[in-house]
C-alpha cells in the first residue's frame, strides 16, 4: 500500500512538472513572441473614434475643441522631452520615447477652440455660457467615453492629456501588449 502511494506520488509530479515545463516553455515563447511586435504608427481605431465621439458630442453643448496631439512616434515623444531640459521651452513632459501612451496610438491632447479660430488652454472658460466651466465638462464627455484624465493624476497635472490604457500598464505596452491582446 505504501509502495502504491509513493508510485502514485512520482507519477503524480511527473506529470504536475511535464505540464508545468510546457505551460512555461509556450508563456516564455508568446512572451518573446510579443516584444518582437511592432509600435504602433497612428491612433487605434477605438480610441479614434471616440475622439470623434468626443469632438461631436462637445460640439452639441456648444463647445468647440481641437484635438491638439494624438499619436506620436518615439522620435516626436524624445523631442518634447528634450523640452526644457537641453533644448529651450519650458518642460511638458516627464515621458521618454516609449513611455508615453501618445507613442501606443491611445492618447489624445485637447484645447479650446473659439469662434475667431483662437486656440486656448483656459479650464476655467465658460464660452457657451451655462455655469460650468468648458474644460470640464469636455472631460466629463471624455470620462463618458472610457478616456482616463491626465488631470487626475496625483504628481504631474497634464490637463490636455486623455488616454484609454485598455487595462495594460507602459511596461505592458513596452513588451509588446496590445489592446487586441485584452480584448480578445
Amino acid at each position: 500500500m505504501k509502495n502504491a502511494k509513493t508510485a502514485f506520488s512520482v507519477l503524480f509530479l511527473l506529470v504536475l512538472g511535464s505540464f508545468l515545463f510546457i505551460w512555461l516553455r509556450s508563456e516564455i515563447a508568446f512572451r518573446e513572441e510579443l516584444k518582437e511586435r511592432p509600435v504602433p504608427s497612428t491612433l487605434h481605431p477605438i480610441v479614434e473614434e471616440k475622439k470623434n465621439e468626443l469632438i461631436a458630442k462637445a460640439a452639441d453643448i456648444g463647445i468647440d475643441i481641437l484635438i491638439t496631439d494624438d499619436f506620436r512616434s518615439i522620435e516626436e515623444q524624445n523631442s518634447l522631452h528634450r523640452q526644457g531640459r537641453s533644448d529651450p521651452g519650458r518642460i511638458v513632459t516627464h515621458a521618454k520615447g516609449g513611455e508615453s501612451y501618445h507613442n501606443y496610438g491611445l492618447a489624445i491632447d485637447f484645447a479650446l477652440l473659439l469662434p475667431n479660430g483662437d486656440v486656448v488652454w483656459d479650464i476655467n472658460r465658460d464660452g457657451n455660457g451655462n455655469g460650468k466651466a468648458d474644460w470640464q465638462e469636455v472631460v466629463d464627455i471624455a470620462k463618458d467615453l472610457d478616456f482616463s484624465w491626465g488631470g487626475d493624476w496625483r504628481y504631474f497635472k497634464d490637463y490636455p492629456h486623455l488616454e484609454m490604457s485598455f487595462g495594460l500598464s507602459i511596461d505592458d505596452l513596452q513588451n509588446g501588449w496590445r489592446p487586441e491582446d485584452v480584448m480578445e
